[in-house]
């Protein structure tokens, strides 16, 4: 139940950070789309580790083969099996952490639930689960571009307490988030957020930041008031990913501090439809898409395994010292960036079939 997501564009992950291998079948994707291997690796390829030294070194090509649902270059309607395999295991790094539950990570608590753990890596809690959701994203993409015209971008803007500058969101590209590891258009905050980065990797230590996303192209009209709403569902899966601990849509925990007359959003005519001159509800009101371009952050914690010694307890409750052996990112955000595009698709393409099924079904 926890490891799927999704109605009608349903999304289920499987597998743990050191087995054989992750992957995700993905059901209602509409049958007829053209579709190969091509179309998912672009994602696969930005969310992979050992992409520069602000990453993990871990080496892994993360190449994704689709098992089913896809015959010769289209979409069956049916579901679409799709398998990524782990090359690049060391389970042997975690022995010492066998028995001392990492602070802030999940050992605990998965012990606590189900009496037994996958102690290599974290299974299931790591962020190598994330590849079955990047390559069931990027189908929804692939789907919502050709069907809707929408286009998601994420980007870096901020590490630790380096904040980088609002770019342009009705116009900023992939290209231009990708012309550096970090995944930041600002070049004057991205100097110093490399320069945070590097400074905790070489402490053994570790550092957060946030993540920003906008999705143009939505037509008004989508979400499911009222316990579905488009910010909920959004929420729910942004909040799914590892190590998030917060989001915010358009203005966010800022706009508690404004009063109405300067939150509100005025509509205006704009060529053939109405929109808002400003968008601090971040292309959402009353839970539903309202036209406008769709403006959320994400907030990730400090990534919970580092190297720096650490006073804690075993699970017998013994006092002892972790200093975590393997490969950790020193900071999640720049490879976080395809992980917020991916599920931030999925959320689109449940949401846009279902208002599909209600436009076709509408009395005219």
């Amino acid at each position: 139940m926890g490891s799927s997501f999704g109605r009608l564009f349903r999304v289920s992950t499987f597998g743990e950070s050191h087995g054989r291998g992750v992957g995700a079948i993905v059901d209602g994707v509409p049958p007829g789309l053209p579709l190969s291997e091509a179309d998912l690796q672009p994602q696969l390829d930005r969310r992979r580790p050992g992409q520069s030294r602000l990453t993990t070194d871990r080496a892994e090509s993360d190449t994704v083969t689709i098992l089913s649902g896809v015959e010769l270059g289209v979409t069956l309607g049916t579901p679409i099996g799709l398998f990524v395999p782990n090359r690049d295991m060391r389970p042997g790094d975690y022995q010492e952490m066998s028995n001392i539950p990492r602070p802030s990570h999940a050992d605990f608590s998965y012990q606590m639930k189900y009496g037994v753990r996958a102690s290599s890596g974290g299974g299931r809690s790591s962020a190598r689960e994330t590849i079955g959701r990047v390559a069931a994203g990027a189908i929804a993409e692939h789907w919502l571009r050709r069907a809707y015209g929408v286009e998601t971008v994420a980007w870096v803007s901020s590490v630790g307490p380096v904040d980088a500058a609002l770019p342009d969101p009705e116009t900023l590209t992939r290209d231009q988030v990708d012309a550096t590891a970090l995944r930041c258009p600002d070049e004057a905050a991205r100097e110093a957020m490399v320069r945070e980065i590097q400074a905790a990797r070489d402490d053994q230590d570790s550092v957060g930041g946030v993540v920003s996303c906008v999705c143009r192209g939505l037509p008004a009209g989508w979400g499911e008031p009222v316990f579905e709403k488009l910010e909920a569902l959004l929420a729910q899966a942004m909040l799914s990913i590892p190590a998030t601990k917060g989001f915010e849509i358009g203005s966010g925990f800022a706009g508690a501090r404004l009063r109405g007359s300067v939150h509100n959003d005025p509509f205006v005519r704009k060529g053939g439809r109405l929109g808002t001159a400003s968008n601090r509800s971040g292309g959402v009101q009353g839970g539903i898409s309202n036209g406008e371009p769709l403006l959320f952050r994400v907030a990730f914690k400090p990534p919970a395994t580092i190297g720096k010694a650490q006073a804690t307890a075993d699970f017998e409750g013994q006092e002892t010292v972790l200093e975590a052996k393997g490969r950790h990112d020193p900071c999640v955000v720049p490879r976080a960036v395809p992980i917020v595009e991916a599920m931030a698709a999925l959320v689109l393409a449940d949401l846009a079939l279902r208002q599909a099924a209600r436009d076709h079904s509408r009395t005219k």
